[in-house]
């Protein structure tokens, strides 16, 4: 499976630019098949040789750290950029032709069969509920990516009938030149804009899902997403379509029809079946996944039953505890405003929001007329972003207002002031970074503070 890829770099003076998760796999995936190559290194961080042992020893392995890390980059023939490292506002054009990552070597180079999801929103739970899909359906499955382990740790136990789902960002995305066999475009919404250039160059690396792809590869897409719509992508008549509303029968889709959904014309479920996972989001994204059991004759019914019995996945609308009478959910994951309103709904209870994080250039005022007419009563803010919610609302009727310093306080007045038999959520609708470490460390973090001194009910 590897010989194409090893060939590819075995020759090859390579840089691996960035030293995350990811980079540290691509070093030690190198390093198991080339004992004995020059390598190199370069990152912004300068602690490198006291957090990783192995490169003081690796005499084979030269390190540039510091604020010059990018001097001289144009020298290396493969230079494998961790997505997370933005080249916004840079000159890059000497050597833009030579950065890859572990997606791209992946498509490129490893003959597997390869279901691609991004989205703004919703690409995490959408790939474990198909990773999951296909494991019921006695497929050889693998789930790698942004959710699951990093590619390279798992490409020597890939086999020639193995199914790659890999969850995808619009980081991940940026610089590819190959796609998915399937590519699962789920929605676009204003995010990442201290990445990118502007809204419509995020939009572009989100696109490059599908933009590369094989004339017997397929897209589905979302048709009702206003971004995705003007980007005015040249859909094939192959590609299916996603909608909450009726879709034309003419073409493949996924829409709802006499609260069912249908898949081309056959009715897949019902929308009053049970499900752990709440909210028309998640029906929206249950829809692509029935695309790909018709792609791949997978079957509904087993793949219905999957969905019944999935739990969500951690700080995405999870539920923590019933406190006093209060439940409590955990949605640190939404840091979007869109994502926060529709975690509202489907909640339906929510007496108490917990908003606000780092201002990245995201509009707030969606997510701000939508709580002024909602029947959420307490909005606790924090910095940054929540500091524009507080002033925007601070006046409307039946609303109360809290401008707080940090979580704990957050949830300390939550406790006060949520009703008994209501839902108090943290769904902050702005990044986490400056204030924690990541989203995990935010929610987990939650989850403490609501469950310490428990005094009536868990």
């Amino acid at each position: 499976m590897l010989t194409k890829l090893l060939n590819f770099l075995k020759d090859k003076k390579i840089l691996i630019l960035g030293v995350g998760k990811e980079g540290k796999s691509t070093y030690d995936f190198l390093r198991r098949n080339f004992p004995e190559k020059q390598l190199f290194i370069a990152d912004k961080a300068t602690n490198l040789l006291e957090k990783y042992a192995e490169f003081m020893e690796d005499i084979n392995l030269e390190l540039s750290m510091s604020d010059n890390y990018l001097n001289g980059i144009e020298q290396y023939d493969v230079i494998i950029k961790t997505p997370g490292l933005s080249f916004k506002n840079m000159d890059i054009s000497k050597f833009q032709e030579k950065i890859t990552s572990q997606l791209q070597l992946l498509l490129e180079f490893v003959n597997v069969f390869t279901i691609g999801i991004t989205g703004t929103k919703g690409k995490s739970t959408t790939s474990s509920i198909v990773y999951k899909v296909l494991q019921d359906q006695g497929k050889n499955a693998f789930l790698l990516g942004n959710i699951g382990d990093p590619i390279f740790d798992n490409l020597q136990t890939l086999e020639k009938d193995s199914i790659v789902v890999l969850e995808l960002s619009s980081h991940s995305l940026q610089y590819v030149k190959n796609s998915p066999n399937i590519a699962v475009f789920l929605d676009v919404y204003p995010e990442h804009l201290d990445f990118y250039e502007s809204f419509e160059k995020y939009v572009e690396a989100k696109f490059n899902i599908a933009k590369f792809q094989k004339a017997e590869d397929v897209l589905i897409y979302n048709q009702d997403n206003e971004a995705m719509q003007n980007y005015h992508y040249p859909y094939q008549e192959k590609d299916y379509a996603v909608t909450l509303e009726q879709a034309a029968p003419t073409k493949n889709s996924v829409y709802i029809k006499e609260n069912s959904i249908y898949c081309k014309d056959k009715c897949i479920m019902n929308l009053a079946t049970p499900l752990k996972l709440k909210g028309m989001h998640h029906i929206n994204n249950m829809m692509f996944v029935f695309a790909i059991c018709d792609i791949l004759n997978l079957d509904f019914d087993k793949a219905v039953q999957t969905i019944q019995n999935f739990e969500p996945l951690e700080h995405r609308m999870e539920f923590v505890g019933k406190v006093d009478f209060v439940e409590y959910y955990n949605d640190s994951i939404a840091t979007i405003p869109k994502a926060t309103i529709n975690t509202i709904q489907a909640l339906e209870k929510v007496n108490t929001v917990i908003v606000g994080g780092k201002d990245r250039g995201v509009s707030q005022e969606e997510l701000e007329e939508f709580l002024k007419n909602s029947t959420v009563e307490n909005i606790i803010c924090l910095p940054k972003t929540g500091e524009f919610i507080y002033h925007a609302l601070k006046n409307v009727a039946n609303k109360q207002l809290f401008m707080v310093e940090n979580l704990q306080e957050a949830v300390k007045i939550a406790k006060q002031v949520t009703r008994e038999e209501t839902i108090c959520v943290l769904s902050p609708a702005a990044s986490s970074y400056g204030y924690f470490k990541n989203f995990e460390e935010r929610g987990n973090l939650f989850k403490k503070f609501v469950l310490e001194n428990i005094k009536n009910e868990k």
